[in-house]
């Protein structure tokens, strides 16, 4: 194996040290720099230069254009012979083919990963109003267990009562006391 194609494959293997450490150790965080109308700023594992929304320069971008580039690099210098001028071209040209749109792929997925909608967190309010059955019968003065369905899944509670409830009682949530224990309130009946 020659060298060039070894200082390829470093190369490439090198970007996956990178992302590893980079998805193992978080993110950087190196602060601000202001030289007079531009701003750099690098930190939480992104580059950002100037003050337009543009794409970030992140560490899995840097990694997969790295990556692609020093392994597409390997596999054509190998393929051109793997010595002299010729090779070394070839597998340049033919890493930035391969770097590039890897560079950029890398960029919308994590754009796309860290924009991600997601749903807001439960909060007590959310409980208010919520109907579910006894899965444990509620004494007088004590407690059972509810299972609730909340947000379209099934979630168990300790319930308390204002009198007892019978396994299989169809309930809904009239406070909720604590973040595990909700007040329920005997649905009523529809004849």
């Amino acid at each position: 194996m020659s060298g060039l194609v070894v200082t390829f494959l470093a190369l490439g293997g090198f970007a996956l040290l990178l992302l590893v450490l980079s998805m193992i150790g978080g993110h950087l965080h190196l602060g601000h720099l202001h030289i007079g109308h531009l701003h750099l700023h690098v930190g939480h594992g992104h580059f950002h230069l100037g003050h337009g929304h543009g794409a970030d320069l992140s560490l899995p971008v840097i990694s997969g254009f790295l990556g692609a580039f020093g392994f597409a690099g390997a596999a054509a210098a190998t393929l051109a012979g793997g010595h002299g001028t010729a090779a070394l071209l070839i597998a340049t040209v033919v890493g930035l083919l391969a770097a590039v749109p890897t560079a950029f792929l890398a960029g919308k997925l994590v754009d796309a990963a860290m924009n991600m909608a997601t749903d807001g967190t439960l909060s007590s309010s959310d409980l208010l109003g919520t109907t579910g059955v006894i899965i444990t019968p509620v004494p007088a003065g004590g407690y059972g267990e509810v299972r609730l369905a909340v947000a379209g899944t099934q979630i168990k509670f300790n319930a308390r009562a204002a009198g007892p409830l019978a396994l299989g009682t169809r309930v809904f949530v009239i406070e909720v006391p604590s973040p595990t224990s909700v007040l329920v309130e005997a649905t009523p009946s529809v004849q």
